[in-house]
């Protein structure tokens, strides 16, 4: 295969990005394995890691960056969105509340797919709404697997804490009570995309009159059930 472009930036980063697939790498190995000189893989893979499309691990070894995880995924969220309809009907009628999918977008979060309570006092979000990353079952649960990074910047503004947080990897749900809107609780549970990432929250919402301020209680179950049916399909469907 001819690796050549004719466009030598382009055809570097190329380079790069095809040696880091197999793996981390210091500086040193890029340079052996893709046979530039030291200074132009230093400056690439700097570039590189401010666009988020190189990262490092623990260790300071250059890795492949988030930014891959995002793209995966986004490519996914038609099939995402198709599967997620008759599991949030589901949910819909176990719970008696409206249930929603939110996926990251940027700093905040986007209603993908969204199924109302047909009658009654009910939390209807319209899909394409976007919502803060400070507040909510849904915001805990994007965040709560995030990279520390990420995370630790959502936090500076937000409404819970790092505990919070660790809490909800610990039960693999969050709840909150008047914490986004007042008089509004929500149950969230997380949707795992195919790379071991969380891609999405599962979520019920409706008025805290009726939810409580505890709503997890009556509702944990079937929302963490909706969103392993969901992780589930998307698995099998790769």
């Amino acid at each position: 295969m001819d690796n050549h472009s004719g466009v030598g930036v382009i055809d570097k980063t190329a380079a790069i990005l095809a040696a880091l697939e197999k793996g981390p790498a210091t500086l040193a190995e890029l340079v052996t394995t893709t046979h530039l000189a030291r200074p132009t893989v230093h400056r690439l893979a700097l570039a590189l890691e401010h666009h988020h499309l190189v990262g490092r691990d623990s260790n300071g070894a250059f890795v492949l960056g988030s930014r891959f995880s995002a793209l995966a995924a986004t490519v996914g969220e038609d099939r995402l969105v198709s599967a997620a309809l008759p599991v949030l009907t589901t949910l819909r009628d176990r719970t008696g509340e409206s249930s929603q999918l939110y996926r990251p977008h940027g700093d905040q979060r986007i209603c993908i797919a969204a199924v109302d309570r047909p009658v009654g006092l009910r939390d209807s979000i319209p899909v394409g709404t976007t919502m803060t990353m400070a507040a909510g079952s849904a915001a805990k649960v994007l965040l709560a697997w995030e990279e520390p990074q990420r995370m630790h910047r959502a936090l500076v503004n937000a409404n819970f804490t790092a505990g919070d947080l660790a809490s909800v990897r610990e039960r693999g749900y969050a709840q909150s009570a008047g914490e986004r809107e007042p008089g509004v609780s929500s149950v969230s549970a997380p949707v795992w995309g195919t790379a071991g990432t969380v891609i999405a929250a599962v979520s019920i919402s409706g008025p805290m009159e009726r939810l409580t301020q505890t709503p997890a209680a009556a509702h944990a179950q079937a929302v963490t059930d909706a969103a392993r049916q969901l992780s589930d399909v998307l698995l099998r469907t790769h």
